[in-house]
């Protein structure tokens, strides 16, 4: 069976869903209040997840259809692809915990949860088994996408049902999406896109089932031709712009994410052709080492800065937050080419030496 196209616009837009919850993380280190765009930048997760579910697809529901697909062996695919950089920001944060603590520093309790740990290991702490958020806690989101993986075939066989009516298929997403956040905030008093170690498992699934959806809408072909792509992809993200800038509600701003992956899907018959593409598909590659290590780099960085130059957490200089939040890029491609990179060639069955993947990547 031919493999499927690599949807390279996609890739790239991970950057920038990557990038949108470092600012959230890391804009209250800087003086001043966030602009509301800013403010809603939790919903990157959101972004990652509508994508988890189209690319899923793309890759896996055909041979689902024709009886190909093996269970242990997409799930082992997805485990080598997230779980060695998951254990290695979880033990960066254990030695940065132990170190200052040693020290004599005060640290957050949450920081070294023990009890947490084992939850944490078993990819099961977004499960409501981990009772405080501790140790690296973007991870949640990491076992909020084992839940969908070990689920995965539910959510194929749905989508597979709906092949023939994808229209259907978005709406019905849609109607859970917005129903499902009223009705858990109703009911517990919190938006469920910012629940996390309690209600991470339940938070991925509209997201999922949404990007499935417009999974299903790309492939019947809704988007024809280059000039209709990129209208779409500025229209659409533009729009997700202004709602987030304007404060709207969550389902409306995360209602809109198919827009622009419908459109930048549409996109990927189109080679990159430049520098620029090639950085910002590389940068998405990267994507998941800058959001695992972006909490274990504030950690060390905005300590350091407090200890070593006097300065306030919360009012750092402008020059000092640039350097910050820029250093976390290169970070991300040492710790894909290092760990990553070789981590998942070997338990997929293959071996890449790093100095390889660094050489590859230059």
């Amino acid at each position: 069976m031919q493999a499927p196209a690599n949807l390279k616009p996609l890739t790239a837009l991970r950057f920038f869903a990557a990038m949108w919850v470092v600012l959230y993380h890391y804009w209250p280190n800087l003086n001043g209040a966030p602009p509301a765009l800013v403010d809603k930048g939790y919903l990157g997760v959101e972004l990652f997840f509508t994508l988890s579910g189209f690319i899923l697809c793309h890759v896996y529901l055909a041979s689902v259809a024709d009886g190909g697909f093996r269970y242990g062996s997409f799930l082992w695919a997805r485990l080598a692809r997230v779980y060695p950089l998951h254990l290695a920001t979880l033990a960066g944060v254990g030695v940065l915990g132990l170190a200052a603590t040693a020290a004599g520093r005060n640290i957050d309790a949450n920081v070294l949860s023990w009890p947490s740990l084992p939850a944490n290991l078993l990819l099961l702490h977004a499960w409501g088994f981990a009772p405080t958020a501790g140790w690296n806690h973007p991870s949640w989101s990491i076992s909020a996408e084992w839940f969908a993986y070990l689920t995965f075939p539910a959510f194929a066989w749905m989508a597979l049902r709906l092949r023939a009516r994808p229209w259907a298929a978005v709406g019905a997403a849609l109607v859970l999406l917005t129903g499902l956040y009223a009705l858990f905030e109703r009911l517990t008093g919190q938006q469920l896109t910012h629940a996390t170690i309690a209600w991470g498992a339940l938070r991925i699934v509209p997201c999922f089932a949404y990007g499935c959806a417009t999974y299903l809408l790309w492939r019947s072909g809704v988007v024809q031709g280059h000039k209709a792509a990129i209208s779409g992809a500025v229209i659409s993200g533009a729009a997700v712009l202004v709602l987030g800038q304007m404060d709207a509600p969550d389902a409306a701003i995360v209602g809109l994410f198919g827009g622009p992956i419908l459109s930048l899907a549409a996109l990927s018959t189109t080679a990159v052709s430049g520098p620029f593409e090639a950085t910002l598909v590389y940068l998405g590659e990267i994507s998941y080492s800058i959001y695992m290590i972006c909490i274990p780099w504030k950690l060390l960085f905005v300590n350091l800065c407090s200890q070593i130059f006097g300065l306030d957490k919360s009012h750092l200089p402008i020059v000092v937050w640039i350097i910050y939040v820029a250093a976390l890029v290169p970070l991300a491609g040492l710790s894909h080419a290092l760990i990553e990179v070789p981590a998942r060639t070997m338990l997929r069955g293959g071996w890449k030496h790093p100095k390889q993947v660094l050489t590859s990547v230059a």
